[in-house]
Parts: C-alpha cells; sequence; structure tokens
C-alpha cells in the first residue's frame, strides 16, 4: 500500500464511506463510452481544424475514459484497489460530462447524456469518500522480476540522483559522468536493445514493462537528471532495430546499450516542431557521405552526446512532404555543456571539400535541467554513408523509423509524468503531515485529505494505464493508446505538482523544497515529445474520426 499509507487511519470524515462498487463502475464507464461514440459520429468526416475546439476535448475525454477502463481492471485485485478505482472512474465521468455540457449539439448528444452515471459520480465523487481514501496508494501488482527492476531503480535514484539532483537544478549544471556510468553499469541503456545485439530485451511484454518502471523509479529521482536519460537511447535504438541494417545494428546497439555512446535526437527545426513534413534542413549526397546543412532545436542532451539521431530531407522535392526524409545517425565529439562550437578536421567527401562545423547554442528554461537543450547549426557537416540508418533502402523512410522511436517516447513519457506525480505527492504527504496550521497538522482538514486522496487516485490509475500500454505495445498493438497515456498523464502531472507545491504553501514557492523543482519539471511534459495540442489535433482527434 505504500509507505505512507495509515499515518493517520483515525482521521475519517464519514461514519461509514461509500463501498466500492465496481459493477456500477464499468457501466459509469460504458455510458461515458457511448458519449464518445456519439461525438465520434457526430465529427466523422468533419474538418477537424474546424472544430478544434470539440475535437480537442472529444481527444482527452477519450483518453480519461480509457484510463478508466484499464483501471477497472486494477480495481478487481482487492479492496484498496476498488475504492481507488471508483474514485477515478468518477473523476473520469465528471471530466466527459464538464466536456459535453453546454456544447451538446457538436457532441451529438442529448442534454444530460451521463445523467444515469450521476449517482455514481455522486457517492465516489463525495469529499467525505475522497478524505477518507487519504493515504491509500494501492499495491502495484508488479510480479517479483519487475518488482526487482523497480528496487534496482528506486536504489540508485535514492543514492546516486536524488543527492545531485536540487544542486544541479537550481545551478543548470550538467548531469555527472558518474551518473551516466551508473546508469549504464546496471543496464539501463540496454533495456530495449535486443540480448543478440549486447541488450537484455528478450521481447515480450517484458521488455516494454521493464522500461515503464525504471523510467518512473528515476524521474521520482528527477527528470532532467535520471528519468529522460533513458529516453534518447531508446528512441534510436526502436529505429535501429526496425528499419537499420544488420551491419547497423551490430555496430550501433552494442555501443547504445553498454553506454559507450549517447545520442541525441535532432529533429525539431525552428519554424516546423511537430510537423516534421515541413523538415527544412538539408543532407546532399557528396561521394561516400551525406553533406548536412541546416538548424535543429529543442535538442536535448547535444552537448554531450556522442552522436546525434537526425532527420533530414534527402529529396529537394518538397511536394513529397515526409516522404522525401530521411534518418542519420550523426557522430560529433563531446562539448561542452553550455554550448559547443566543433570543426571536422581535413578533406571529407568526392567533392574534396573541408568537413564541416557544429554549433550549439543552449537554450535556459525554467525546469528540467541537467541535460540541457541545444539551438544546433550544422553547416556542411559530413556523414559517411553508412550513417544512413536503413542504407539506401532507407531513403525515404525516416519519417516512419523516428515514429517507431517515438511513439514508445510517448509513453515513455507518460512514466517519466507518473514518476515526478510519486515525487510531489510524497513531498506534499510528508509536509502535511508535520506543518501545523491552526493547532492541528494540514493533514487533519478535510480538503489537504481530499487532494492527497486524487493525488494517489490519478497517479496509480496512470500507472496502471501505463502498465496496459505497454502490454499492448509488446504484441504491436497500442499505438494510439500510447498518445492517449501521454496525453492524459502529462496533464495530470500538471494538477498534481501544483497541488503538491500549494499544500506547501509559501514554502513551496522557494527553492529550500524540491517540490517547486518537480512543478517546473512537470510543466515540460506536455510540450515536449508531442505538444498536447498537437497530439489531441492530429494523432489521437484524427485517428478517432478515421472512417473504420
Amino acid at each position: 500500500m505504500g509507505l505512507l499509507v495509515g499515518r493517520y487511519p483515525s482521521v475519517t470524515f464519514a461514519a461509514m464511506s461509500a463501498a466500492p462498487d465496481l459493477a456500477a463502475a464499468a457501466d459509469a464507464v460504458e455510458l461515458a463510452t457511448t458519449v464518445i461514440a456519439g461525438a465520434r459520429t457526430s465529427l466523422a468526416g468533419s474538418d477537424i481544424d474546424a472544430n478544434q475546439v470539440v475535437a480537442y476535448d472529444l481527444a482527452h475525454a477519450a483518453a480519461a475514459v480509457e484510463n478508466a477502463r484499464a483501471v477497472l481492471d486494477y480495481g478487481s485485485k482487492g479492496e484498496v484497489e476498488a475504492r481507488i478505482a471508483c474514485a477515478f472512474v468518477a473523476d473520469a465521468v465528471f471530466d466527459v460530462a464538464t466536456r459535453v455540457l453546454g456544447r451538446e449539439p457538436e457532441w451529438g448528444a442529448e442534454p444530460g447524456p451521463l445523467n444515469g452515471a450521476m449517482a455514481f459520480v455522486r457517492t465516489y465523487r463525495d469529499p467525505a469518500y475522497l478524505a477518507d481514501l487519504c493515504g491509500e496508494q494501492g499495491p502495484r501488482h508488479l510480479d517479483s522480476d519487475f518488482e526487482m527492476v523497480q528496487d534496482t531503480f528506486r536504489r540508485f535514484a535514492e543514492d546516486e540522483i536524488k543527492p545531485v539532483a536540487e544542486h544541479i537544478h537550481r545551478h543548470n549544471e550538467d548531469i555527472p559522468e558518474k551518473v551516466i556510468e551508473g546508469l549504464a553499469e546496471i543496464g539501463t541503456f540496454g533495456l530495449s536493445v535486443p540480448a543478440e545485439y549486447g541488450g537484455f530485451a528478450e521481447g515480450g511484454e517484458g521488455e516494454y514493462l521493464a522500461m515503464v518502471v525504471a523510467t518512473e523509479e528515476l524521474a521520482r529521482g528527477s527528470l532532467g537528471v535520471g528519468g529522460s536519460l533513458i529516453t534518447r537511447p531508446e528512441i534510436l535504438t526502436r529505429a535501429l532495430v526496425k528499419g537499420g541494417t544488420e551491419e547497423q545494428k551490430h555496430h550501433w546497439l552494442p555501443k547504445l546499450a553498454s553506454g559507450e555512446i549517447m545520442n541525441a535526437v535532432a529533429v525539431t527545426e525552428p519554424d516546423f516542431g511537430s510537423d516534421a513534413a515541413g523538415v527544412k534542413v538539408t543532407a546532399t549526397r557528396d561521394g561516400d557521405g551525406w553533406r548536412i546543412n541546416g538548424v535543429k532545436t529543442w535538442c536535448t542532451f547535444a552537448a554531450r552526446a556522442d552522436v546525434l539521431m537526425l532527420l533530414a530531407r534527402t529529396d529537394p522535392d518538397k511536394s513529397l512532404g515526409h516522404r522525401g526524409l530521411s534518418l542519420f545517425i550523426v557522430p560529433k565529439e563531446r562539448g561542452e555543456g553550455h554550448g559547443f562550437d566543433l570543426t571536422q578536421a581535413g578533406a571529407m567527401g568526392a567533392s574534396g571539400a573541408e568537413g564541416g562545423r557544429m554549433e550549439g547554442r543552449a537554450i535556459d528554461t525554467i525546469g528540467y535541467r541537467g541535460m540541457h537543450s541545444y539551438e544546433v547549426s550544422l553547416d556542411n557537416w559530413f556523414v559517411p554513408a553508412d550513417n544512413l540508418i536503413g542504407g539506401e533502402a532507407g531513403l525515404g523512410r525516416g519519417f516512419y523509423l523516428q515514429m517507431e522511436g517515438f511513439e514508445n517516447g510517448r509513453l515513455q513519457t507518460a512514466a517519466r509524468a507518473v514518476g515526478v506525480m510519486q515525487a510531489a505527492y510524497e513531498a506534499a504527504y510528508e509536509y502535511a503531515a508535520n506543518r501545523v496550521v491552526f493547532g492541528k497538522p494540514i493533514i487533519e482538514y478535510q480538503l489537504t485529505r481530499a487532494k492527497l486522496a486524487r493525488m494517489a487516485v490519478i497517479i496509480q490509475s496512470s500507472r496502471q494505464f501505463a502498465y496496459q500500454v505497454a502490454r499492448l505495445m509488446a504484441k504491436g498493438e497500442g499505438a494510439m493508446e500510447a498518445s492517449m497515456v501521454k496525453a492524459y498523464v502529462c496533464r495530470a502531472a500538471e494538477w498534481v505538482s501544483r497541488e503538491a507545491m500549494q499544500i506547501h504553501g509559501g514554502m513551496g514557492y522557494a527553492e529550500e523544497f524540491p517540490v517547486s523543482r518537480y512543478f517546473v519539471d512537470a510543466r515540460v511534459l506536455s510540450i515536449f515529445e508531442g505538444a498536447d495540442e498537437v497530439l489531441a489535433l492530429k494523432v489521437i482527434a484524427r485517428r478517432l474520426l478515421a472512417p473504420a
């Protein structure tokens, strides 16, 4: 049930809180699903851009309902689990209802389409029910192998990441090499690398679930110092496994698995973020290689990285859109954390021209510090032909190979969000238990208890949704659900970290407490790995409204 359970078992706000009713919860989920289906029918064939507000709400409502559906199975595992499930389902149905209210025609609904679930919502959103649930986090229900993964990465986060996290955040410092080396030693970077290429992945759901569990624990220690180090190697690994040549797999995957090389991802450009079809950076043939020219931005970890996974336009015909893009592994020297300027030595390529130049300018951010993000300018940077992922067969496939990694990256980002939420919740609970206001600890007040309970419910439900998506992705499914879990959980992390900060009062605004770091770190989660609006409109809503 977690370390914080039962500290104040005698504090209740009802003589007997409602017993969980999973059958009623399932009925409520089905009613909400019917409302979602009605909106899909109503909007089918319409111009999403002309209906962005409703389409956005539909995407988030659908994500909340899928999360609720996932937590129903969790609720069947025990009494506490059932209480958590009912609380979350009530919250999800309430969310859908508020999005529909006043816009029923656009949703293809009659007034009050969720009235049949209101008794359920009233019961399990009751303040007394939530207050009585305070302190209950619920077990995760991992088997022994994944509990070992959890324990290993939690111990590393406690011993190596947490002690340096605040200093790195406040002074915008680099991640210590000791942390990177330690993560490599415990196999972090090889979790998704197939065993035949020097990693630990044996296929099946274990591969994805281990990544989710490890990522959460690292992000609980620090999003910038630990939780995101695993992401970039994961994205490049997926791209190589999907489309790399055998020679490329045997060359690069063992180096990624061991941590011998670290990579950054260079996809976003100053004028093109999620709209990859507009990529302007070019790769032009030069004998036995390519010359890269252009500017990438928001290239996280670019200075420390040994290689960039870079998306470039290899076909000058812009009408091809994303079909004219290819993916490269771009070697580089390690640079300074706050900026770098690199020059290739000697003549290269058939042109006999000198090697190119790469310059990185650090972009200061309010949070998510340690890895640093950069604007990277490439001027005639030479890349060997062997570094085109997939070789000649990879020409024009860069967008698809990138998305192979990015879809998994969305699941991983959800796991990072759960880790940040967990850290924020633990900090808030500890503070509430010790902070005395008007003669008693603030955890004894109903409002505080209801907030803490809702935090724990959201965290556990989000975690279980991430586990479910991991299992789907292991079967080659779950691309839609990966987008949904990312969209829902990253927005939830903003609320949880904000309320954790609020519970700290004035001290939450001070840098003396790490909760302020959790708050600014959480804010980035719904921006990177697919901005929330783009993910909702261009991915989730588009798939929801696509012809069957």
